[in-house]
């Protein structure tokens, strides 16, 4: 078997279709390339792309196309590729079973650098393929698309809305995605658009019927707190019920205890490594850690109360209900008012002004934690 027909078998070309000369070429600086020049056999007919009829050939236009290395060489296809005069659709370009029309690359290239994409970031596929990565990234959007375009959202109960950060320098995006208030599935991508505001909602809501989907089949919403989210939820899915993200609370519960530290430092107060030590829960840190923060709330009263006051809140979504996480939220409230800390006083005030919404994590318990 010669090389030509070795590669027929490999790229599983069929008639009409045919490789007509192979053979490596010096790529320069030592390198080389193998090339797969392909053509249409003498009177063969081809089907036209819109109808499929047999039509005779019109002309021909050459292309090339980057495939799957062989061994360990770079492999290029190029082929002749003809049109069609076809009497209904007049002339028309026929298409090529190795690849999908406007790529530069083979089905084969295009599914290696897909599955790639999935363990690892775009600019490392490139550097492994040895191509640019803006050409990667058109091929990647274009599946993207291609998917998203056929997910069905039909069956969407609750939604969870959050921004994350697409690059440096404070560029966010909003994100969608469903969640299963049965807990039986996990989350799902459905929307992604750039910036973080109201308007970013009702562009998710906008999408919606193509999918097959209604603004007022979204029951549930988990949100942070953020007033533009909120007014998003209530212009553009009004029957949904809000949820506050209990992770955004415990954040908020943080930045109060941050604080406190702050206020301690500005005092004059020693407080090296506290920073670390106390953030976070205390399964994430040393026995080293742990005691310094335990030093830390000795020496300083306040921010020993302050520590019990976060840790504390923490137990209010470990309630089996809405009713009793309420009269242990009330509790927290009060004791927070009394502590004589501005952070926590200010923090209690604004879960006194997001009541319903922190609540309403009972009985679902959803989150927007897979953003």
């Amino acid at each position: 078997m010669d090389q030509n027909n070795l590669f027929t078998l490999a790229l599983g070309l069929n008639s009409p279709w045919k490789i007509v000369q192979s053979g490596l070429e010096d790529g320069g600086a030592g390198s080389k390339f193998l090339f797969v020049d392909i053509e249409v056999e003498a009177g063969a007919q081809m089907p036209c792309p819109l109808c499929a009829q047999l039509c005779p050939l019109y002309d021909h236009e050459v292309k090339r196309w980057r495939h799957l290395n062989f061994w360990q060489h770079p492999t290029y296809l190029s082929a002749r590729v003809p049109r069609v005069h076809c009497p209904q659709h007049k002339v028309k370009q026929v298409e090529v079973p190795w690849a999908r029309p406007e790529s530069g690359f083979t089905l084969m290239f295009e599914a290696f650098v897909m599955a790639l994409a999935r363990e690892m970031p775009v600019s490392a596929v490139a550097d492994l393929m040895m191509e640019h990565d803006t050409r990667l990234w058109r091929v990647v959007r274009h599946y993207v698309g291609l998917a998203h375009g056929r997910q069905d959202w039909s069956t969407v109960q609750a939604v969870a809305v959050d921004d994350t950060a697409t690059r440096k320098g404070h560029r966010y995006a909003t994100v969608v995605v469903e969640i299963d208030p049965q807990q039986e599935h996990p989350a799902r991508l459905l929307f992604m658009t750039p910036e973080r505001t109201a308007a970013s909602v009702g562009q998710f809501v906008a999408a919606m019927p193509a999918h097959g989907a209604k603004p007022e089949q979204a029951r549930l919403a988990a949100i942070d707190m953020s007033a533009a989210y909120q007014k998003g939820i209530r212009e553009h899915l009004a029957q949904a019920q809000i949820v506050f993200d209990h992770f955004h609370v415990m954040q908020l519960a943080g930045k109060a205890l941050d604080e406190v530290r702050k206020q301690l430092q500005r005092d004059g107060a020693e407080m090296k490594g506290a920073l670390w030590v106390l953030r976070g829960n205390e399964s994430r840190l040393s026995h080293a850690q742990m005691e310094l923060r335990q030093d830390l709330c000795s020496r300083h009263k306040e921010l020993g109360r302050a520590m019990a006051l976060r840790e504390n809140l923490r137990e209010t979504w470990q309630w089996p209900g809405a009713a009793s996480a309420e009269m242990h939220l009330k509790a927290w409230c009060s004791w927070a008012m009394r502590s004589r800390l501005a952070p926590f006083k200010k923090l209690a005030q604004t879960l006194k002004s997001h009541w319903d919404g922190i609540l309403a994590y009972y009985p679902h318990r959803i989150t927007s934690a897979a953003i």
